[in-house]
């Protein structure tokens, strides 16, 4: 019987640290956006992006993949797709 041994490196460790830390970081946005802002249910981003809230300035905007709101003028906001 062989048994295998695993090698990870401190970049791969560093990788998937970051990774983990900009997920969490991205739900909790979302999730405090959800709360504190309005959905606008109608409308996506410019490349699809969903959902796009409204802040108390009646601005508009998404929630990245690393937790940061990216602002986007109504101009640029498409419809939702129908499923």
């Amino acid at each position: 019987m062989m048994l295998g041994v695993v090698f990870v490196t401190q970049a791969q460790v560093d990788t998937a640290v970051k990774k983990a830390g900009n997920k969490t970081a991205e739900l909790a946005s979302k999730g405090k956006s959800a709360v504190v802002d309005e959905v606008y249910k109608d409308k996506v981003g410019p490349a699809g992006q969903s959902p796009i809230y409204i802040d108390h300035s009646s601005k508009y905007y998404y929630v990245d993949k690393k937790g940061k709101k990216v602002y986007v003028p109504k101009s640029s906001l498409k419809d939702k797709p129908k499923t």
